[in-house]
């Protein structure tokens, strides 16, 4: 308790301690290296397969559900969602950050080919995969329509409507 009664008995002193220590964290902060978003690439493969005609149904059960089977067993998984539509299903995938997305390629690969066995034989082409950066994709998408104008007028009219620089943004 004795070292706080200097505090108490010298005001000022006090003060400037406080100012100093104010106008240090002040300067400290303007000199703090922080992005406005951390740069984070997160490895992401989507596979895709088609088959012409089937239900949304039978991509879920025949095709989706093998495929999930296989892939699940890829190390660093984290993440594995499916959507099924007709005559397509999408598979996507989500690894750890540490995972190289390459080497995360080549097993998405070998998956996809031990699960060919397994898939209907009317599945013409091979299930594909891409690699899926989440970061590429945009924040806003607008879009013209008009009552009275046709899609093509709509088209011709756009470059006098919104500025060039709407059209794409530079990226931080």
């Amino acid at each position: 308790m004795r070292w706080l009664g200097v505090f108490i008995v010298r005001p000022v002193g006090t003060t400037l301690i406080c100012l100093a220590m104010v106008l240090a964290g002040l300067l400290a902060l303007r000199l703090l290296p922080v992005a406005p978003l951390p740069q984070v690439d997160f490895p992401m493969i989507s596979v895709t397969a088609r088959m012409a005609g089937a239900s949304p149904e039978t991509m879920a059960s025949s095709v989706a559900m093998p495929l999930e089977q296989s892939l699940g067993t890829i190390a660093g998984l984290t993440e594995m969602s499916s959507r099924s539509t007709e005559g397509s299903t999408r598979i996507t995938l989500v690894f750890d950050l540490d995972r190289d997305i390459n080497s995360a390629a080549r097993d998405v690969q070998a998956a996809i080919n031990a699960a060919r066995a397994s898939l209907p034989s009317a599945l013409r082409d091979n299930p594909t995969y891409n690699k899926v950066n989440p970061a590429s994709a945009p924040i806003m998408v607008l879009s013209l329509t008009s009552d009275t104008f046709t899609q093509g007028r709509c088209t011709i009219w756009r470059p006098r409507c919104w500025p060039r620089n709407w059209r794409k943004s530079r990226g931080g």
